[in-house]
């Protein structure tokens, strides 16, 4: 089963465009793909020619016909069909077709959830010298890479961080959270000057509510997956991760009955919560929220996540590409991957649809920089990491989010908790990956 991207359920229902801003000095890349050479044919820069068909979940692709016209008209010979799918279907529609194998030439996937797909059965591997892999973010690269062969091209990018209301901040004299430690005095101090409540924490209990302990537990020092692909849940960084996470509900900072996730905006800028940890692209939706030009500038912070003992680490997610092995026309499908790589056309992308990018160097370009609320996004994209690429890690996550329900109720404890899901997990085994 797949889920729908948070920010394709908020492109939406709010369907506002974002700004962001970037100013890197570098990302390096720690492995190469150097098994992709003997596995796959070198792309030339010979004219595109033929048919080449792409699939594409509904959201940030929507405008992608209009940001490759350069690539068409320097191509003419080449015919690029777009067939583009409501968020929640697409991955039960993209599975169903290659199974068929009546699949696309290339497809869309998410970073954060692709790892069913990184399979030579199903994907090329990247070609030698299509695109830099240090070009990337480093985590969104290695998010599509198996055993040491990379399978799909990261395309665009987002991570979490904390958005906080600055004006309730500065009312009650307290700066931003910086480790674990502060997160409840801070938040109490928001609530002693008028929030009804200092985080609109997530109360789904699901995929995400696993995602968010998950990146809770590299930030305690553990990991999800041991180097022999051995689930590494049940273990004292875990329980830890689970125990922080609960304190948001039981030290009274946040409310297992709200917000929903769709009500977490109009909840921060009403004042009933203070902040959000959450993706970028809220910055630009809240004016909207609050029917207000110039409220989000006046009233909101943003700030990297507060460091565990083993630092301020995040999920890298967002949007990558890869071309389907029975791909008819894969030289096609590749250049057309490697132009839309092209920092110039990653601007493009982000002036059409505020798609943040995975090319680093695109983050400099005039039209992306200069926005000081992005900052803290920024500063976090550069300390994430990839989700296990095995094929359950989603069944993992969302029983890892069910667990936190009955820890943040007082239902059960952390230790419990982390116990149920490495049973669970060992009880699945990780799948291809």
């Amino acid at each position: 089963m797949s889920h729908p991207s948070r920010r394709s359920v908020l492109r939406l229902t709010a369907g506002t465009a974002f700004l962001g801003s970037f100013a890197l000095a570098g990302c390096g890349r720690g492995s190469d793909n150097a098994a992709t050479a003997a596995t796959a044919k070198p792309v030339d820069n010979s004219p595109a020619k033929g048919t080449v068909n792409v699939w594409a979940a509904q959201g940030d692709a929507d405008v992608l016909d209009k940001v490759i016209k350069p690539f068409k008209a320097a191509n003419p010979k080449l015919d690029v069909k777009f067939t583009l799918i409501p968020n929640a279907e697409y991955y039960t529609k993209l599975q169903s077709a290659i199974a068929a194998g009546k699949g696309p030439d290339v497809a869309q996937f998410f970073a954060e959830s692709q790892a069913q797909f990184l399979d030579p059965s199903i994907l090329r591997p990247v070609p030698d010298g299509v695109v830099d892999p240090s070009a990337f973010f480093k985590s969104l690269w290695d998010a599509g890479v198996v055993k040491n062969v990379a399978y799909t091209v990261p395309w665009y990018a987002y991570t979490y961080a904390l958005v906080y209301r600055s004006d309730l901040a500065k009312k009650a004299g307290v700066k931003a959270p910086t480790t674990w430690d502060e997160v409840v005095p801070f938040f109490k101090a928001l609530q002693r000057v008028g929030a009804g409540h200092g985080l609109g924490a997530d109360i789904g209990w699901d995929i995400f509510n696993g995602q968010d302990v998950a990146m809770y537990a590299w930030q305690a020092g553990g990991s999800l997956l041991s180097s022999g692909s051995k689930w590494t849940l049940d273990t004292p960084a875990m329980v830890d991760a689970i125990k922080y996470n609960a304190s948001f509900f039981t030290s009274g900072i946040a409310d297992t009955s709200g917000p929903t996730f769709l009500d977490a905006q109009p909840y921060f800028v009403s004042g009933r919560t203070a902040c959000m940890i959450t993706g970028p692209w809220v910055i630009g939706q809240l004016d909207a929220v609050a029917k207000k030009t110039g409220w989000t500038a006046s009233h909101v912070a943003t700030a990297p996540l507060p460091a565990g003992p083993s630092g301020s680490v995040s999920f890298s997610a967002g949007g990558s590409w890869g071309v389907l092995a029975d791909s008819g026309n894969a030289d096609a499908a590749w250049k057309l991957i490697r132009y839309i790589s092209k920092p110039s056309t990653q601007v493009a992308q982000y002036k059409a649809y505020s798609s943040l990018p995975a090319v680093a160097s695109a983050w400099a370009n005039p039209a992306v920089a200069g926005q000081p609320l992005l900052d803290a996004f920024l500063t976090q994209l550069k300390n994430t990491r990839a989700f296990p690429q095995v094929s359950n890690w989603q069944q993992v996550a969302t029983r890892l989010g069910k667990e936190m329900e009955a820890v943040a109720k007082g239902k059960g404890t952390a230790a419990e908790a982390a116990a149920n899901v490495q049973a669970y997990a060992e009880s699945l085994g990780t799948g291809k990956g």
